[in-house]
């Protein structure tokens, strides 16, 4: 779960369900005779409870769970988000009738008023907020982008010799040559001998030199495939979980490394959070 996929919009509608839980607990009607029952009593409100409160929850629900799940997910046809729009509008003209059909007798109660203003907030926050730009910004905003570490290595204890990307490679001094740096995984300080070939001795082609490897997570699972072009996904990049970009090709596509090693082509960045 990355929470820094979550939007203001998002905020408003936690901050509506929590309103509408106080509400809940207050008096629905009030009356100047005693005390009266509040959204909870289904024998007094008969259905207040479900057609208010309990449906108001569950969109709030649905539509905060919807962040999290694939957009390609749906529950009888529909999104998880189309579901939670249309039982917050339910609930909200549910509230507004409880308003406009008060018995004589009664008075609007504290709960009525507060479940009418949260059940509207989440209605409209669900119709408009993704057409307000003070609602479409991150709920909680990206950190200060930091020093990147080496690959499997500790934020802040930077590893001697060259990191992954070459992040921490010793600086070579102007006017000096520079040393050649080995591929992945092959010798530091391959020996020399009438047999070595010219290609075992060539470096592993690295990032483009305007490249900075980067940490990001994904707000939705999406699939990484093989640099071959192969059409099978070889990893599913999972939300809440970081990956190193080591490379970009394009303007939307990162070469991608997971956690275990493997490393492939993530064409969807869209959306994704740096770290």
């Amino acid at each position: 779960m990355n929470i820094r996929s979550l939007t203001r919009g998002d905020g408003v509608v936690i901050g509506a369900a929590a309103l509408l839980f106080i509400a809940s607990l207050l008096d629905f009607y009030s009356t100047d005779v005693g005390e009266t029952p509040n959204g909870w009593s289904t024998d007094a409100y008969l259905l207040v409870l479900p057609t208010i409160f309990l449906v108001g929850f569950v969109a709030a629900g649905l539509l905060i769970a919807a962040r999290f799940q694939p957009e390609t997910r749906k529950v009888l046809g529909m999104p998880l988000a189309t579901w939670g729009t249309v039982l917050a509008v339910s609930a909200a003209w549910a509230s507004l009738w409880s308003l406009i059909t008060c018995p004589d007798v009664l008075d609007l109660g504290a709960g009525s008023i507060l479940a009418f203003l949260a059940t509207l907030a989440l209605a409209g926050v669900t119709l408009a907020g993704a057409k307000i730009p003070a609602l479409a910004g991150q709920l909680v905003p990206e950190p200060k982008p930091a020093a990147v570490p080496p690959y499997a290595g500790q934020p802040g204890q930077p590893q001697p010799g060259a990191g992954y990307g070459y992040p921490g490679a010793q600086q070579t001094p102007y006017g000096s040559t520079p040393q050649p740096v080995p591929p992945y995984g092959g010798s530091p300080n391959p020996a020399a001998g009438p047999g070595l070939q010219d290609s075992q001795q060539t470096p592993a082609p690295a990032p483009a030199a305007d490249f900075t490897p980067f940490w990001f997570a994904v707000p939705v699972a999406r699939p990484l495939f093989a640099e071959d072009g192969s059409p099978t996904p070889i990893a599913e990049l999972a939300p809440g979980t970081w990956y190193l970009a080591v490379e970009q090709r394009g303007a939307a596509t990162l070469i991608a490394q997971t956690q275990d090693g493997r490393r492939g082509i993530l064409n969807d960045t869209s959306g994704i959070q740096r770290g």
